[in-house]
């Protein structure tokens, strides 16, 4: 059987194209949202999901309707793949149900995999150049040795509470803790 699911992105736009497109092809039921892709709740996809059984293939008008990223797509089409559903798009003629549409919808994989690949050497690259410069990463310190002697000094004192010494240097319990133990001092 086959499934469609059509989106749009704002109320202005229109869903009557996709959804007659999904018809044209043999859909027999058709999910919709109407929301931005970069959303990850999206009912009509999460029913049209639930619905699906093997054998089925999900079709949809346009690869961008499905997925937020190519990421988020790959792992959409691989979760089908995987409870025996297709999967096919329609503009661009892509069906993973032919061994020629999952050799091209592999290669997206493959690239997808290439371009995270690229952008973790670039960022360590990135780290490394900065290191070398004397810059490090991560968040600032919240407290200094010489707030955390007084945090100790203050908690010596059996008439300051954690609470109140927590709001005299402006830090969670959790942050004056995790200080205190690492300490030196």
């Amino acid at each position: 059987m086959l499934i469609g699911y059509a989106r749009v992105s704002t109320q202005d736009q229109h869903l009557d194209l996709q959804r007659d497109a999904l018809k044209q092809v043999g859909c027999e039921r058709i999910y919709q949202d109407v929301a931005s892709g970069a959303k990850s709740e999206r009912k009509g996809l999460e029913e049209a999901l639930k619905y699906l059984r093997e054998g089925d293939t999900l079709v949809v008008w346009k690869l961008d309707r499905l997925g937020r990223s190519l990421k988020h797509l790959i792992e959409i089409v691989t979760q089908l793949h995987s409870r025996g559903i297709g999967f096919r798009s329609v503009q661009e003629s892509i069906d993973t149900t032919t061994p020629g549409g999952k050799l091209i919808f592999h290669v997206f994989g493959a690239l997808a995999e290439f371009e995270r690949e690229i952008i973790r050497e670039r960022t360590n690259a990135g780290l490394t150049a900065a290191r070398s410069r004397g810059r490090l990463g991560g968040r600032p310190r919240v407290m200094d040795d010489k707030k955390i002697l007084m945090a100790k000094t203050l908690l010596d004192d059996p008439k300051n509470s954690i609470d109140d010494v927590c709001k005299m240097l402006n830090v969670s319990r959790p942050t004056l803790y995790r200080y205190i133990k690492s300490s030196k001092l």
